[in-house]
């Protein structure tokens, strides 16, 4: 699972690069993405901080219980993606 991990981090952004250079709409579109992602990621990870300081339960385990939210993992995995791919695509550019 780890090398197969470390290979998405690196192919993926490099198919994403070779993919919009095809079709530009793509790149508007992994742009797009990377915004909802954001939002998402944003909004959970603000309702949790609310949760913990209005239940004033500040435990580690409270803290990172937002790590089992899948939505917050693949919001997270994709901004992480977007990232490396924006930076291949103004080094290129």
């Amino acid at each position: 699972m780890k090398i197969f991990i470390l290979f998405s981090i690196i192919v993926v952004p490099i198919l994403m690069f070779f993919f919009q250079t095809r079709w530009n709409l793509l790149h508007k579109l992994f742009c797009l993405l990377s915004i909802i992602a954001t939002m998402i990621f944003g909004y959970i990870t603000a309702i949790t901080i609310y949760d913990i300081i209005i239940d004033q339960t500040v435990f580690m385990t409270n803290v990172h219980a937002v790590f089992l939210n899948p939505i917050f993992l693949l919001a997270g995995a994709y901004i992480g993606l977007f990232i490396t791919y924006h930076f291949i695509y103004l080094l290129f550019a």
